[in-house]
């Protein structure tokens, strides 16, 4: 049997552009709305629709504008503080006046999440004769990118479903490239994988240290120092870290940016490389 609370169960949001409300809303004041929204939590929309106020200023607000000083505050201050009341605050403008373009703070995360995306740098796709070893490239080293610039995005990445028009113009863009490659269709999904899970993964701890060493007031040379230092004057740690001492100065590199290219530009190249290589045995 179905429980009454089961049965009073809001349903599940799938995502702002499925069920959102629309982007092209008409300007609304930026000091319209005046009602009180202490009682409302940011997971949730209003309880009753508001009615659209008259203006009240010369100023505006739009779903863009939006967008843009949540991007702002999400890299200043990460998805932990971030809300509809300190955004509101931001913006000069209640909270409730936030519900009239979207419904939640999901809606704010995704909507910040497709925007960055459309920091990725998509190669021309109408070159015929483009190498799509170069545009494979230029797509993986620029996702990394933007991972590594908006430290917060990797995690919302695998939380919402990335069908916004800068995702999909990204997804379009990875799957144009790796269809030029040669490798059978059934094998294309998997050559994606190999190149964008990695271009992710490497991004996601490159944009945590970095951030880590800006929450510590440090450079990440500073940090990396520091934190080496700390662990060989350990004697249970001297012995590990030994062979890892031996190839960080095998591989050479002046900074600790400068050893992160060298590893992620190797990394790619080995997984061309293999793609070439069962391209072939196919």
């Amino acid at each position: 049997m179905v429980s009454e609370a089961d049965s009073t169960k809001r349903p599940i949001r799938t995502s702002v552009w499925l069920e959102g409300k629309p982007a092209a809303r008409g300007r609304r004041s930026e000091r319209a709305d005046p009602v009180s929204d202490q009682s409302q939590p940011d997971s949730q929309p209003p309880s009753q629709p508001q009615s659209r106020p008259q203006s009240q200023s010369t100023g505006g607000l739009d779903r863009d504008r939006i967008t843009a000083v949540s991007v702002r505050m999400l890299d200043t201050d990460g998805p932990a503080k971030f809300s509809m009341r300190r955004l509101a605050a931001e913006l000069g403008v209640t909270a409730m006046s936030l519900y009239w373009y979207v419904d939640t703070k999901d809606d704010l995360l995704e909507l910040a999440l497709d925007s960055v995306f459309g920091e990725v740098r998509i190669p021309d796709l109408t070159d015929e004769h483009a190498d799509w070893r170069d545009q494979l490239r230029e797509l993986a080293v620029s996702y990394r990118t933007v991972l590594v610039r908006h430290s917060w995005v990797s995690p919302l990445v695998g939380k919402y479903l990335n069908i916004g028009p800068r995702s999909m113009a990204f997804s379009a863009a990875v799957q144009a490239v790796m269809a030029r490659t040669g490798l059978r269709r059934q094998d294309q999904m998997g050559g994606l994988a190999a190149v964008f899970q990695f271009a992710y993964g490497f991004g996601t701890i490159e944009g945590h240290f970095v951030q880590r060493c800006a929450d510590a007031g440090l450079s990440q040379d500073e940090y990396f120092q520091q934190s080496m230092g700390a662990v060989t004057e350990q004697p249970d740690f001297q012995k590990s870290f030994e062979n890892a001492g031996e190839l960080m100065a095998a591989r050479g590199g002046d900074t600790v940016a400068d050893m992160r290219d060298r590893d992620f530009t190797f990394a790619l190249e080995l997984l061309i490389a293999g793609i070439e290589a069962m391209r072939a045995r196919a």
